[in-house]
């Protein structure tokens, strides 16, 4: 298993992960038919979905005209018309409830060492939106201005630059008080600094309205890019024979499930939890849905929870007391995984890095359980985020993969 690891890891770490196009979902995801719906975590029929995951459903099916109005979405949703999968089976990753459907812009993130590809949509930006469940009519002129104005103009400028490295960008998030899960501030600042000049040199009367998407309440602009980019470095690692490193984290707001290296494609699942942490003003823990989305993936990489003492000015937005809990936290991840990413290092933890590869067999013998930093969404379907907060995984999925990796080795 040790040599199986190393493989693994290494093959996480030397992923180099470049923003190559923006392209709709039917051009890029192999297998992918208008009538297929893909959704955030492990797979999930619409009769368990939570609410915010159904409205979400509505809303796709409305956007890809397959239903004409709510009433027909509704009965669409359940009559045989739609197929349900995961964004994982096809290489893709998406926040909060993840709906990505077949005229979706994704962004295309491509490895530079071995030419493998996945997935993102594009953030829709502040507020309530398709991520949380809302089909309003300003939630579906939105995702058509997506589709129709910004992604063209990002397509564009991306191919004009022979692509965007995105790993640099990461490493200077790092070092500027970013963990790229909950904060990226930083890192969406770096990217609309390196986009502005081209927007407003190619994108004509819409370069306002794009320029104003990016860098105008949505602070989270850049997460879905790193989530590709952290996607592509564990797919890179996937498939390893007798390798116990985690490949995926996902939450569906029903279930959580990750995924190994060394049983690849399969899935060991357990409730999602509902997350401590703060809450909005207005808003309790009752209000709130079960921890969902693909978002976790960054832990996979070794960011968000596991890189939460890079940012220290997040702690309070997360329901912790002090600074003091961002670096126990990432303390106790260096505990469960199999190395220190030397790429992506934090300067305020003596220049270390991020702790990524999360080992099975250690969280076993430790108890110790990956921590994820997390949006909490509502459990009313078009609410939107009702708090944040670190959601500590349960460690049933663990130990169901590493006896089942244990019986399918022969041990």
């Amino acid at each position: 298993m040790q040599k199986a690891n190393e493989i693994a890891v290494g093959r996480l770490m030397s992923s180099e992960p470049v923003l190559i196009d923006v392209k709709p979902a039917y051009e890029v995801l192999n297998g992918l038919e208008r009538n297929i719906i893909l959704h955030s975590g492990p797979p999930i029929e619409f009769e368990q979905m939570c609410e915010p995951m159904k409205g979400a459903v509505y809303c796709a099916l409305l956007n890809e005209g397959i239903a004409k109005d709510i009433e027909e979405a509704k009965i669409k949703a359940v009559d045989g018309s739609v197929v349900y999968k995961t964004c994982h089976e096809f290489g893709a990753v998406g926040p909060m409830t993840g709906l990505t459907t077949w005229s979706m812009p994704l962004w295309v993130v491509e490895d530079r060492n071995t030419g493998k590809r996945s997935y993102a949509n594009i953030s829709e930006g502040s507020g309530v939106g398709l991520r949380f469940g809302e089909y309003s009519e300003k939630t579906l002129n939105r995702l058509k201005w997506m589709e129709r104005v910004a992604a063209p103009v990002f397509s564009r400028i991306i191919r004009e630059l022979g692509g965007i490295d995105l790993a640099p960008i990461m490493a200077q998030g790092l070092s500027m008080g970013d963990e790229l899960h909950m904060r990226n501030h930083a890192t969406t600042a770096l990217i609309l600094k390196l986009l502005c000049p081209h927007i407003a040199r190619t994108a004509g009367e819409d370069a306002e309205d794009i320029l104003k998407f990016i860098g105008v309440g949505n602070d989270q602009f850049f997460l879905n890019l790193a989530m590709a980019a952290n996607k592509l470095a564990a797919d890179a690692a996937d498939g390893v024979e007798g390798s116990t490193m985690v490949t995926a984290i996902a939450r569906n707001g029903v279930d959580i499930g990750i995924r190994i290296s060394g049983l690849p494609g399969r899935w060991f699942t357990a409730p999602s939890p509902v997350v401590d942490g703060l809450y909005f003003p207005g808003y309790v823990k009752e209000d709130a849905n079960p921890d969902i989305g693909d978002s976790a993936i960054m832990e996979v990489g070794g960011f968000g929870g596991c890189a939460m003492v890079a940012a220290p000015a997040i702690v309070r937005f997360l329901g912790a007391e002090s600074v003091q809990t961002a670096i126990d936290t990432t303390d106790s991840m260096y505990k469960i995984t199999l190395a220190e990413h030397p790429k992506y290092q934090i300067p305020i933890n003596d220049f270390r890095g991020v702790p990524c590869g999360i080992d099975i067999m250690k969280v076993v013998e430790t108890r110790i359980t990956p921590v994820l930093n997390t949006a909490i969404a509502s459990n009313r379907a078009g609410v939107g985020m009702v708090g944040a907060g670190m959601s500590v995984l349960p460690i049933e999925p663990f130990e169901e993969a590493l006896m089942a990796l244990a019986e399918n080795l022969g041990i």
